[in-house]
């Protein structure tokens, strides 16, 4: 039996559909009845009381930066007899030295790493859903904010992020592994806004930010606590440093196939996209 955590996201949303094209016998944790979703469910908290009997597998995505929810998942989980934890960490805990986005993740890593149950980390870049975070000023002005200039990244669909937890969650060979996932394609945020504008028929600005302040409020519109805001800054720092951008053939060698691309993803999506109006000049 697996238990998958996370599951009304964009990754998990996409997990409890690949499992059940397998066939795989799982159930999602939910914080209150989801008529919504397709998969059995146990209504609870990685917060409250946890009881994991019968769970040999987890898929554990935690929200936020403290340690608490994953430390009471572990101790449920050495209770239960649970074989294996499948992480949702992040491609920051590979910096040197570790910057904070990445630290929090890292800090998690350890402590599963610790419990002596068989771990695999799953570290993937940016999500292409994040694509969505830029709606709000492409409708109110047609234009995206573009922190991070000649940067470049490889986002990955949320999809591929999902095959991947299906395989290690189904097939043996894969305790104690940490795999790095990544798009197969490196932009800029300009290349990526120019792929978007193309998809859903609009010509769309893109517009340096001028302060970190105002790179923080593009991400977080009602605001951030300081050491989230300023873990961001950083990141956002080093993504500007990187002009190459990350890349590896892991979702490849795990799910037979290659990963979608972000113009497929913009394509695909073209319904919800293609609300946006920008203004008439």
């Amino acid at each position: 039996m697996l238990l998958i955590t996370g599951a009304t996201g964009h990754v998990g949303r996409a997990l409890v559909g690949e499992l059940g094209r397998r066939g795989a016998e799982f159930r999602a944790l939910v914080r209150s009845a989801r008529p919504d979703l397709s998969a059995e469910q146990v209504v609870g908290d990685l917060g409250g009381p946890l009881d994991l009997r019968g769970v040999d597998r987890v898929f554990l995505l935690v929200p936020g930066t403290g340690l608490e929810h994953t430390a009471n998942l572990v101790a449920a989980a050495r209770r239960a007899g649970v074989r294996q934890i499948v992480y949702l960490s992040s491609y920051a805990v590979l910096g040197d030295p570790i910057p904070a986005m990445g630290q929090w993740h890292h800090e998690r890593e350890r402590l599963i790493a610790d419990s002596g149950i068989a771990a695999t980390f799953l570290r993937p870049t940016g999500f292409m859903t994040n694509t969505l975070d830029w709606l709000p000023t492409i409708r109110a002005g047609g234009y995206v904010l573009d922190p991070i200039g000649p940067g470049r990244m490889a986002p990955i669909d949320p999809a591929d992020i999902a095959a991947v937890a299906a395989t290690v969650l189904t097939e043996d060979g894969h305790g104690n592994q940490a795999y790095t996932l990544t798009g197969s394609e490196a932009f800029t945020v300009a290349e990526q806004v120019a792929i978007l504008g193309a998809a859903i028929g609009r010509a769309l600005d893109v517009r340096p930010i001028a302060t970190p302040e105002e790179a923080v409020r593009f991400r977080y519109p009602e605001g951030a606590p300081a050491e989230l805001a300023a873990a961001l800054i950083e990141g956002l720092t080093l993504m500007r440093a990187d002009t190459i951008g990350l890349r590896t053939d892991v979702v490849r060698r795990l799910t037979g196939r290659s990963p979608n691309t972000f113009s497929a993803w913009c394509q695909e999506n073209a319904g919800q996209l293609s609300e946006v109006r920008c203004p008439a000049s």
